[in-house]
């Protein structure tokens, strides 16, 4: 007889095979530490199934994409600006900001009022890449998360940093930007 471990396995495995549509997952289909790891791995595979479009679109990552899309809003910034608006440390920011403007899609100034700032501006292709690029998944994300209710807002938060809790990744180098993989890594 199988143990009730191998009995949730074969169910996950017989689940959902490739290629057909079947009802959500629900607690009589699955355990909930089961549904919690599909949950999870749904929002990985979304993750990269956008990556990969944009990449392909656009030619760039999706956190390549919102430092283009930050520079656009006021025309410029500083790294220092783009650090803490993205959350991610200067060493990050600096490998970005190499990348884009290799690709022709940023370029770095000094600034006027302080010669020991760098300004960076987008380019006219930098400005196509922004207008062309598809929408980005955080965008859909805040979208539905901002129309939750306040005390929904602050459960999610709440589960998923939880949840970055349990995976040990609470001290990772992160943006708010729905990326696979580095931050600064390109394509």
């Amino acid at each position: 007889m199988l143990s009730n471990d191998n009995q949730n396995t074969s169910r996950i495995a017989n689940f959902r095979k490739p290629g057909t549509m079947s009802h959500p997952v629900t607690e009589n289909d699955v355990d909930r530490t089961d549904i919690s790891l599909i949950a999870l791995r749904r929002i990985l595979r979304a993750t990269e199934m956008h990556a990969r479009d944009l990449a392909h679109q656009a030619g760039l990552t999706a956190v390549q994409l919102r430092v283009l899309q930050i520079v656009s809003e006021k025309g410029h910034a500083t790294p220092t600006e783009l650090s803490q608006r993205m959350g991610v440390t200067q060493a990050t920011i600096s490998a970005l900001i190499k990348k884009l403007e290799s690709k022709g899609l940023l370029t770095r100034r000094q600034s006027q009022a302080d010669r020991r700032q760098t300004r960076l501006e987008i380019t006219l292709d930098g400005r196509s890449k922004v207008s062309a690029a598809p929408d980005a998944l955080q965008q859909r994300y805040v979208k539905q998360f901002e129309s939750l209710e306040d005390w929904e807002q602050a459960m999610v938060v709440a589960v998923l940093e939880r949840v970055a809790t349990m995976l040990d990744a609470e001290e990772i180098d992160a943006s708010p930007v729905l990326a696979v993989g580095d931050i600064d890594r390109s394509h």
